[in-house]
């Protein structure tokens, strides 16, 4: 299974939201971050204000932001929202014109592996792939003070683990 590009940049879209939560976030500075063109980015960025992940505010100070947590946002429902229109396979197309169309038996297997895949990413939260990830923080913040505020955070998280 190959994920396309467009489920690869709604992702990273969505963990720069996720590392500036106190921020609108501008196109622009996103497709410098995670390294994409801003015209593909465009339309990821519709497709996920669309969907629900991101609240878009358009002029001249607009951008957008994560339209809930991060903790409440599925990493499987984000893959299915970009994947589910593209047919894993020709047997899930509405166009299947194979000639094992009706008596192979493979097709509910892929269904049931294809599914088994996104079900193992529902409980995945976009806010575990971001906190205290002090890597990717140092990729996708912002600013000096995301990355200052985000610090503090993860050693409080740190010591109240510990006590």
């Amino acid at each position: 299974m190959r994920l396309t590009t467009r489920t690869n940049l709604a992702l990273r879209t969505l963990m720069v939201c996720a590392v500036n939560p106190d921020r609108i976030v501008r196109k622009s500075d996103v497709a410098v971050a995670i390294n994409a063109s801003e015209n593909h980015l465009a339309q990821v960025v519709n497709q996920l204000g669309q969907s629900g992940f991101i609240t878009t505010m358009r002029g001249r100070h607009g951008g957008f932001t994560l339209a809930r947590p991060a903790e409440q946002i599925s990493v499987g429902d984000v893959f299915r929202t970009f994947e589910s229109d593209l047919p894993f396979i020709e047997c899930f197309s509405a166009d299947n014109t194979c000639p094992l169309k009706g008596v192979c038996r493979m097709a509910s297997h892929l269904k049931r592996a294809v599914e088994a895949f996104y079900a193992s990413l529902d409980p995945l939260m976009l806010g575990e792939l971001v906190e205290c990830n002090d890597g990717l923080e140092a990729i996708l913040s912002l600013d000096e003070g995301t990355r200052i505020a985000s610090a503090a955070r993860c050693t409080h998280h740190a010591s109240a683990r510990v006590n």
